[in-house]
């Protein structure tokens, strides 16, 4: 495998209209890091909340696979909100160095009851980088459910791409969860938040053994990552630390779960809805 540089830029965004601040970050991290392969922005980068026609995905596409091209670089501006028959959905382009849209990421879990009205994924999103290795990427709160992650290494994702919008107090339990899914996965894990007025930044980087390679601060910053995707192999066959063996394990024994749901037990927790005042 031939080596591969990530560069994720945390920005400091202003709540909507930043396509042409994406555009110059974009150019400028070309330039002063000529070796870079790839560039990740945070999810709704563009467009922040704003769900209008302006910042949707089929009105900003073609922009950014024109800027990938130009300047030989795979790029994943962040996300977008994608309006259809079926409704909106959160969509993350995956756009080759040759312009070229090989892959979109859905939003499996749309932050609920939070970001009401928006059309969850159903389907895992991997691809592949010739003579690089495997990719695999969801969004922001797809992070929560270690299934996502899960389905993601068990098709063979080396590392995780993770574009994120979070302004709240839970970022440090997010960071937690980064790492642990870099554990559990045996894979990078690569988170990219917003800055600025969209983010509280903290963006972070983990290697495939939950070694913190990367903790960005508040302010914008660029994570760069040179990937070596064998050393993924080496541990998903030898162990952590010659240790555990997850991924082995759940390949040989994955039934296990799919009679686990208790059903009567799920329906006491009540509706998925933004918790009242305490009477």
């Amino acid at each position: 495998m031939k080596n591969f540089s990530i560069a994720g830029l945390q920005l400091n965004l202003a709540s909507f209209d930043n396509r042409e601040l994406l555009t110059t970050k974009i150019k400028s991290t070309v330039s002063r890091y000529p070796w870079v392969n790839m560039v990740v922005v945070s999810e709704l980068a563009v467009g922040g909340p704003s769900r209008a026609k302006k910042f949707s995905l089929e009105n900003n596409l073609k922009h950014f696979s024109k800027l990938a091209s130009a300047h030989d670089i795979w790029l994943i501006p962040g996300s977008f909100y994608h309006h259809d028959k079926k409704g909106i959905s959160n969509v993350a382009p995956v756009i080759s160095n040759t312009g070229d849209v090989v892959s979109l990421c859905t939003k499996i879990y749309p932050f609920a009851p939070y970001e009401s009205g928006i059309e969850g994924g159903d389907e895992t999103c991997i691809f592949e980088i010739p003579d690089v290795g495997i990719f695999g990427m969801h969004i922001c709160y797809d992070l929560w459910f270690p299934e996502t992650s899960r389905a993601l290494a068990m098709q063979g994702a080396q590392i995780i791409i993770h574009p994120s919008l979070t302004d709240t107090c839970d970022r440090n339990e997010e960071k937690i969860m980064a790492r642990a899914t870099a554990i559990q996965q045996q894979c990078y894990y690569f988170d990219v938040n917003a800055g600025g007025e969209q983010g509280c930044g903290q963006s972070i980087v983990i290697g495939p053994e939950g070694e913190v390679l990367t903790e960005l601060g508040s302010n914008e910053e660029i994570a760069l990552l040179e990937v070596d995707l064998d050393s993924v192999n080496r541990i998903r066959q030898r162990g952590i630390k010659g240790l555990g063996q997850p991924l082995k394990s759940f390949r040989d024994n994955p039934k296990y779960f799919e009679s686990t749901l208790n059903e009567q037990y799920l329906e006491t927790l009540g509706k998925l809805e933004i918790p009242k005042k305490f009477n």
